[in-house]
């Protein structure tokens, strides 16, 4: 049975356009940190390497090409989206606040990959794609297993830049369940690829780590 994350995982994926509480649980990640504008043309490269590690897994998989063949509670599976965990650098968060200055913005980009993918597994993927398809980037990228626990999530509709809308409105939700953010930092999940959808039409999970 295919996993289709869609269908599968609607709760963590497809969420209500309202804020939500939900449990997340430890996901495996390939991950790589960078910092500054995301609209800068330095940022595809970042994405582009992470997506050719996630569809390196999956081909090499369903295909039987495996060193050791397919691993136990193998099946095959949608590659999963593109998440990126976003903060300011410590210069930005001295300085008062006001208009953000996307230079200042550090991130970590990653994709989720299945339960039955190992860590051997996944760094033999990075090693055989800077063999196949030679990126510098490739030697900055981790894989590590995360968990963000109690948080809050909502799916924004839209474009990247009326996020903050969306913000405010799990801010007054945290503030009515009487709820804490447990850092500033917060989770973006990117459902929509902006180069085929329409700004207005975007989907995207905003999702912020909090405690009772």
């Amino acid at each position: 049975m295919k996993i289709e994350w869609k269908k599968s995982e609607k709760d963590l994926y497809l969420p209500k356009p309202r804020p939500e509480l939900v449990t997340v649980p430890a996901m495996n990640f390939f991950i790589i940190s960078g910092s500054g504008n995301p609209n800068d043309d330095f940022f595809s490269d970042y994405i582009t390497v992470l997506y050719s590690l996630a569809y390196g897994v999956k081909m090499s998989l369903k295909q039987g090409a495996a060193p050791d063949g397919q691993p136990d509670g193998y099946c095959d599976y949608t590659v999963y989206p593109l998440e990126g965990v976003w903060d300011l650098n410590e210069a930005a968060k001295a300085a008062p606040s006001g208009v953000l200055d996307k230079s200042t913005l550090v991130f970590e980009l990653m994709i989720r990959q299945p339960d039955f993918v190992s860590a051997d597994y996944a760094c033999q993927t990075i090693e055989r794609t800077k063999i196949k398809k030679p990126q510098a980037l490739l030697d900055q990228v981790r894989y590590e297993r995360m968990t963000d626990g109690l948080c809050v999530q909502m799916l924004h509709l839209g474009s990247y830049d009326d996020e903050p809308a969306t913000v405010a409105e799990m801010e007054h939700f945290i503030a009515e369940q009487k709820l804490r953010r447990t850092t500033l930092r917060h989770r973006e999940m990117y459902i929509s690829n902006p180069n085929a959808v329409a700004p207005e039409k975007m989907k995207t999970v905003l999702r912020f780590q909090v405690e009772r």
